[in-house]
Formats: structure tokens, sequence, C-alpha cells
């Protein structure tokens, strides 16, 4: 058993961020233990929810910032970010949002932002799969904008290590930021979609990936058989890795013995710096664990709405009127 380590980090607010640890301690007293709540209780009934609210997460920052656009819902005449071909099959969540904030509303109205409950929330997944926890600091607001055609800016699957770490300096992560936030694929599931080209049509010279491992490409054959036309089932999911609701370094142990699913997480093998970082914390499990940590926190404060900017929806859902 791991012991669960709380990492308490100072952070140094900038004018622009206006960001705080403890934020609501006066105006919402139990905000974030309302989240942690149903956390937990989703956590109970369904561990692979936790890899879902880290992700969850992941993907609002990366698309106009941490500011809760990914939680809006399409309309007529929009497509919101939720229902683009780059979250439509994978976000999950969403409830647990939406139960925390309903009990946010009837407690302290008007207070606590979605973007805040999912930055807490993506803490408390991290704790309750044996991470470490950190301080997160408050006072996001939310945005009024979601659009599909600007989820571009989350790095696919099939991105190389290039390419994705382009992404990742876009938005002020850098290569290290990269190789320690994809080691959230230590938890969860992928659809088979996601990575079926490595295994039945990888180039026109050869059908499969060279760089599987033979036998983990054997098992994922059969997890993800062909189904229509060449393509697999829409609907397959298989786990991430061999500890899928465990925060641990095995994600950079199945790196370098080539048995992961992805092409951005094989690619890491391919580049002297990341291959470097790789075999740093798959020796180390507790530097990747407070790394991890370090990194959260950073990239929780992309892009973020203060002050008079944006503003605390009432329903996650929908941007009020």
């Amino acid at each position: 058993m791991l012991v669960l380590v709380m990492l308490y980090m100072c952070f140094q607010v900038s004018e622009t961020q206006q960001l705080q640890v403890g934020l609501y301690s006066s105006t919402c007293t139990n905000a974030e233990s309302i989240v942690r709540q149903e956390v937990e209780r989703a956590f109970s009934f369904n561990r692979g929810i936790a890899a879902g609210l880290i992700r969850l997460h992941f993907h609002d920052c990366f698309v106009r910032g941490c500011d809760g656009s990914i939680l809006i819902d399409s309309t007529p005449t929009n497509v919101a970010e939720k229902d683009s071909p780059a979250n439509g099959l994978s976000l999950r969540g969403l409830q647990v949002i939406d139960r925390a904030k309903a009990r946010l509303e009837a407690t302290c109205k008007g207070i606590v932002s979605c973007a805040d409950i999912l930055a807490f929330a993506a803490r408390d997944a991290t704790e309750l799969t044996r991470g470490m926890g950190w301080s997160v600091p408050a006072g996001r607001r939310d945005g009024r904008v979601s659009l599909a055609a600007e989820t571009v800016d989350i790095p696919p699957p099939t991105f190389n290590v290039d390419q994705a770490t382009q992404l990742f300096v876009a938005k002020g992560l850098s290569q290290k930021d990269m190789v320690i936030l994809l080691g959230a694929h230590t938890v969860g599931r992928s659809h088979c979609t996601s990575f079926s080209d490595r295994l039945y049509n990888f180039s026109q010279t050869t059908r499969q990936d060279p760089s599987l491992d033979p036998n983990f490409a054997r098992f994922l054959k059969v997890q993800c058989p062909p189904y229509r036309q060449g393509n697999v089932n829409p609907n397959l999911v298989v786990q991430m890795n061999r500890s899928p609701t465990l925060q641990d370094n095995s994600y950079y142990e199945d790196i370098l013995a080539h048995r992961v699913v992805f092409t951005s997480d094989e690619t890491l093998n391919s580049n002297s710096e990341t291959v470097a970082l790789v075999n740093e914390y798959a020796s180390n499990n507790t530097d990747w664990l407070v790394d991890f940590a370090e990194a959260m926190v950073k990239m929780s404060t992309i892009g973020v709405l203060t002050g008079p900017a944006g503003e605390i929806r009432s329903n996650c859902r929908v941007i009020n009127p």
C-alpha cells in the first residue's frame, strides 16, 4: 500500500491569475469536501471514474484554458467541445461534476466555479488511485464559449514526440511537463479505435506497427478484433496498462517494454531527452508522483479567467442567461 502523502505547494500568484489556495475557506467552507464526497461516491461504484475525471480536467485546460468550457452542452446552433471527435467517446465523469455543482449551489449559491470543481475533482481522483495530492489554487471563473472546432489543441494519440511537444509548449508547458503528464495514462482505459491502426493498418509495407511488443500486439488483437471493413468495434475498450486503477510508474516501464497502446506514448522512446525521463521515472515511482502533482498544478493555471472575466455558472452545462 502506497502511503498517501499530501503535497503542500506554496503557489505564487500573478496579478493576472489571482489564484489562491484555500480561496473558499470563508465564502464556501465545505466546497472542497463536497467535491471530494461526490468523487468518492462515484469511485466506490466505478473505480474507472478517477481516470475520467483527471482527463476531463486535462481536456478542459487544453482548449481555451481551464475554464470549464468542456462541460457546456451543445445547442442547435453550436457543437460544443464535448461533442467533438476528440472528446465524443472518451469523456467520463460529467455526472460527478453535475452532482457536486448542484450541492454547492444549494449550499453557497454562485460562489464556486465549474472550472474549480474540475480542478478539485482531478486532485481527488489522483489521491483515490493512490497518487500524491496537492493543494489546489482556486479562483478560476467559467468561460462562456465552447467550440468543437477548437479541440484540435488536444494532443491526439497518433502524434509523434515532436508534434506533441509543440502542442504542450504552446500551452506554456515544457517537454518534461509533457512526459510527466502523459503518465496519467497509467490509469483508465482506451477505445480500440484510438490505436487500431497500429494493429491492422500501420503503413503500406506493414500492417502492424513493428515497435509493438509482439506478444502485446497479439493480446490487443484479441481484445480489438477486426469488425467491419477492416475497422474495429468503436464500443470496445482495453485497459491502459496492467494496473488501470493505480497511479504508479508502471506506465513508464511499459513504454520501455514497448507495451503501450498509443503512438504518442511509444514515441517517447524515439527522443533521447524524453527516453531519459522515461528511464528516470520507470526506476523511481516517488519522483514521478511528486513531479506529477507539481505538473498538474502548473497545467491547472493555463489560460484561467479571473476577476471580472467569465462567470460562475449556476449549471455547468449551460452558460448563464
